[in-house]
Parts: C-alpha cells; structure tokens; sequence
C-alpha cells in the first residue's frame, strides 16, 4: 500500500475514530482522550514543513468542524506540525533515523526516542488546545492538572495504537 493512500486511509480512520468513539467516552473532566493528532505525527519525516502544517491544518479544521471548536484543534495541530521537525532533528542519532521505514515508529525511531517524540508532541498539543478550551487562566492548577492527565491518557492510546497495528518486531 503506498504512503499517500496509507496515510488518507489513517486521516479519515483517526477522525472518525476520534469524533464517534474517543470524544463520547467520559473518564473523568481531568481527562480528554486524543488520538486525532497521531495523524501529524505519523507523517513521514522527510514531509516538507509547508505540506505538514497544511495537513495539520485540515485535520485540525475536520476536528473543529465536527465538535464545533471555531480552530482550537487547528491551532494545536498546526502548532506541533511547525515544531515536529525540530523535535525529530533532536531526537534523531547522528546518522538520522532509518530510512527504511519512512514514517515514525516504534521500529524506526526505537522504543525510548518515540515515546519522548510522542510525549512532547502531545504536551505541546495540549498545551496549546486546554487553554484555548477554557480560554482562562485563573484555575492554573487545574489546567496544568487536565494537561498532564490528557497527555498521559493521549500516550497511552497512541503505545496501543502503535503496538496493536504497526509494530513490526
């Protein structure tokens, strides 16, 4: 399967996986699930900054559009498209990471470089999407509070994403 269908076929999937299941499951108020912004993540690494913030943008707007968030989820998205490259270069050993597996991955990163590359990522997303959500910063504790369980929770679900349907070892 190439990488562009793969990736269309994983866009449309974490959309409405996010919208129709994700977004209907309550924990706790401390708690928001996101698995929607594996999408930016999983893109491949030598994706031109220009195309990745654009394809942030979209499924940034596609989440605004069904929750109706007027472009919280879009700025999130697009945010942590603009930084993903500085965070791959980081993070990637002096020869760059494999090139035979093109997107990021457990198998291509390693194990302790992806989880890192997913835990800022997400924070970074969730620190950008709750303060928009609440549009306040009078209850900071609670705010960093939902940051850091909604981080936790969104790494827990993209390890399972990852272990259930692209591990390869």
């Amino acid at each position: 399967m190439s990488i562009l269908l793969r990736n269309i076929i994983r866009f449309v999937l974490l959309l409405l996986l996010q919208v129709f299941v994700l977004n209907n499951i309550l924990l706790h108020q401390l708690v928001g699930l996101n698995l929607y912004m594996l999408f930016v993540l999983l893109l491949p690494f030598n994706m031109p900054r220009p195309a990745l913030m654009l394809l942030a943008l979209l499924m940034g707007l596609g989440m605004d559009m069904f929750m109706n968030t007027m472009g919280m989820h879009a700025a999130a998205c697009v945010f942590i498209a603009y930084l993903r490259p500085f965070i791959i270069n980081i993070l990637s050993p002096q020869g760059g990471f494999e090139t035979t597996q093109k997107t990021p991955s457990m198998t291509s990163m390693g194990v302790s470089q992806f989880l890192t590359y997913i835990a800022i990522l997400v924070f970074l997303h969730n620190l950008v999407y709750f303060p928009l959500e609440v549009f306040s910063f009078a209850s900071f504790f609670y705010l960093l509070l939902k940051i850091l369980l909604s981080t936790a929770a969104s790494i827990i679900l993209i390890v399972l994403y990852e272990l259930l349907f692209f591990s390869r070892k």
